[in-house]
């Protein structure tokens, strides 16, 4: 459709939307003095046109106008507002749907309703008005709150997992995982630099990264490579890529463009200090032991990209005691991995973030991620196959975390 038709039409209907809901303004302001209405409209309506000024600016100017960090708390900022506003609607609705059954009856039987609320101190109308600004209110400040604070509020996650075939050499190994990065989406170097800081804290032997460094194209990560440059281990950092790695999410002037994007994001890795596996397998190897790390490009069910290749990457590791793999997506595991390679000991993957949303408290965990992932978050066992899904380092989209925050992974190997 063409965009000069559908922004008037998106207009209007955040229009509708503000004329909606303003009705529990108008309702909750009844009775109050002039002075007091006047300042309610006018923060209403103010934020709304501020909304609108947004809306428009980052569909009619040139990207340039604005820089692109603005640009984006631009439009998440309008996305938190008319989300809140369309709880509201909900309990809105239901008044007006109680107000239309009323008016149907009295039509149909000629009786008058009596409705002993309206005698009370309040109505059924300024309750449910007072209950949709409530219901509007609750999601805004959650969602502020999980930019403000939640975004950067980095947990540790620490699991032990026993192998009866580990070495001896290995045994109390301590591996660090983190996954999904995103740098394109930070908005707070310092930050960041702490969860890095809380990383290095933890001594780990070797670390592993499991993609998505960026979010669109490789020039994100610029900024960072000073920062996550620092994430060094004795026995070296692996890494591997996610889809976001590819540029396949923004139009590229040419094929040319997109492919030179992808070799820049193996020389950020070169930069970093990190091996990346592309399709093959390295060796650690402590006093004569040795254990085996394939990384693959990513490989995702359904419309996400399948470049990983394991008929390159696992032969030549078929007799490491042990063999860990880095990828991705973890639906791979269900979908491959277990049926067809049934000697990898351990999956480490990434990729769902947790939907950046829902609630961990003790064992319970829940997410509407959990409607997508069969494996959306920590850790998974089949007979003796193991796959840990890390929620994720940064994030994409909305910028902040709510109950489900990023993660810095522990895995510690013991031999049984």
């Amino acid at each position: 459709m063409n965009k000069l038709l559908v922004i008037p039409i998106f207009g209007l209907i955040l229009l509708l939307i503000d004329l909606y809901v303003f009705q529990a303004f108008r309702v909750m302001a009844k009775g109050k003095p002039v002075s007091r209405k006047k300042v309610t409209y006018l923060i209403y309506w103010g934020l709304t046109a501020i909304v609108f000024l947004a809306f428009l600016s980052y569909n009619l100017l040139p990207p340039s106008t604005f820089p692109q960090k603005f640009r984006f708390f631009m439009i998440v900022g309008a996305t938190i507002i008319y989300f809140a506003k369309l709880f509201s609607v909900v309990i809105l609705f239901l008044d007006d749907f109680i107000r239309l059954i009323k008016s149907l009856f009295r039509v149909f039987t000629k009786k008058k309703i009596i409705d002993n609320n309206e005698s009370s101190k309040i109505t059924r109308s300024q309750f449910l008005a007072r209950s949709a600004v409530v219901a509007g209110s609750i999601p805004l400040v959650a969602m502020t709150f999980g930019i403000v604070s939640g975004a950067h509020d980095y947990r540790v996650r620490r699991q032990k997992l026993r192998f009866t075939n580990l070495p001896s050499s290995f045994d109390g190994l301590k591996i660090v995982q983190i996954s999904d990065i995103h740098s394109g989406s930070f908005y707070s170097k310092t930050a960041v630099k702490g969860g890095i800081d809380m990383l290095l804290n933890e001594k780990p032997d070797v670390i592993f990264f499991t993609g998505d460094l960026v979010n669109d194209e490789t020039r994100e990560v610029e900024d960072y490579i000073n920062v996550f440059n620092k994430v060094q281990a004795p026995l070296g950092v692996y890494s591997t890529t996610g889809n976001h790695d590819y540029g396949n999410y923004r139009v590229w002037p040419s094929e040319k463009a997109k492919e030179q994007n992808f070799k820049d994001l193996i020389e950020a890795h070169k930069l970093l200090g990190w091996d990346l596996l592309m399709n093959e397998h390295r060796f650690l190897e402590v006093n004569g032991d040795r254990i085996a790390i394939i990384g693959i490009e990513n490989w995702g069910i359904g419309r996400f990209p399948k470049y990983g290749k394991m008929d390159l990457a696992y032969p030549g590791a078929e007799d490491a005691p042990v063999k860990i793999l880095l990828s991705h997506d973890p639906s791979h595991w269900d979908a491959e991995v277990r049926p067809d390679y049934p000697h990898i000991d351990l999956m480490l993957a990434g990729h769902t973030h947790g939907f950046q949303f829902g609630i961990e408290a003790g064992d319970f965990k829940w997410s509407p991620s959990q409607w997508i992932y069969k494996q959306w978050a920590g850790l998974y066992q089949e007979k003796n196959q193991y796959l840990y899904v890390n929620r994720g380092y940064g994030y994409i989209g909305y910028p902040g975390r709510i109950g489900i925050m990023p993660e810095i992974t522990v895995i510690e190997l013991e031999k049984s």
